[in-house]
């Protein structure tokens, strides 16, 4: 399943009409984790395919320029965490439950959830998140900033839809610049961040999306952007 996951994370990064990725899971749980009983009989093979391939994806996915939904009910477990680290926004049903999962098995964290949870977080709750090994309910995990939203579950496919068609309607140009701008600017000092910024309205300025959205505006109507 890693693997296959590896690939298709590959291959919306390779498709250059992606507007809007939806991570979402089937049946009870978004994520529940790593096969415990295949890690016991053979430990350290499995962990090693396991994390190859996750953090390839996990690499892949922070890499894209479009914007990432993730759709989570209940469980969302071990490198689930890292998957919502990547995620841009995530929608969570009421039923949802987070945890690190690791500590309990004796292991150390993977998926880049030791580097997201801080940036997310802050460093105490990411620390208390991670060494008290406890859940975190839907509602605290967004007191904490760990989900954007939290809705019934008999909404959350709703939510996600909706969000998702607003965000393949606005250009992904600006929304990928955006992103990028984003994620990089706790690693980067203003004055550099101020010459990113400046970098990137400029190179938007120079698209066929930019020139549709200041026509549509003047014009008092809704923009069609073609990501050009």
């Amino acid at each position: 399943m890693t693997e296959a996951f590896h690939q298709a994370c590959r291959c919306v990064e390779a498709d250059p009409l992606a507007r809007v990725l939806v991570l979402s899971g089937e049946g009870r749980a978004f994520q529940a984790g790593g096969d415990v009983a295949a890690m016991v009989a053979s430990p350290e093979a499995v962990a090693a395919a396991l994390i190859e391939h996750m953090h390839g994806a996990i690499q892949t996915l922070n890499r894209l320029r479009c914007p990432i939904i993730a759709q989570v009910q209940g469980a969302a477990a071990g490198a689930a965490i890292g998957l919502l680290m990547a995620s841009d926004l995530v929608v969570a049903s009421e039923n949802a439950r987070f945890s690190l999962a690791f500590p309990a098995l004796g292991a150390s964290a993977d998926s880049s959830s030791t580097w997201g949870l801080p940036r997310m977080l802050g460093l105490r709750r990411a620390l208390q998140f991670a060494l008290l090994g406890e859940a975190l309910d839907a509602q605290r995990a967004l007191t904490w900033g760990l989900v954007s939203e939290v809705v019934p579950a008999s909404e959350l496919s709703t939510t996600v839809e909706q969000w998702s068609s607003k965000i393949a309607a606005s250009s992904p140009l600006a929304l990928g610049a955006i992103k990028k701008l984003l994620r990089s600017a706790l690693d980067h000092p203003l004055a550099e961040h101020l010459l990113a910024e400046g970098s990137a309205f400029q190179e938007c300025a120079r698209t066929e999306d930019f020139k549709e959205g200041c026509e549509a505006f003047l014009a008092k109507r809704f923009p069609k952007f073609e990501g050009r």
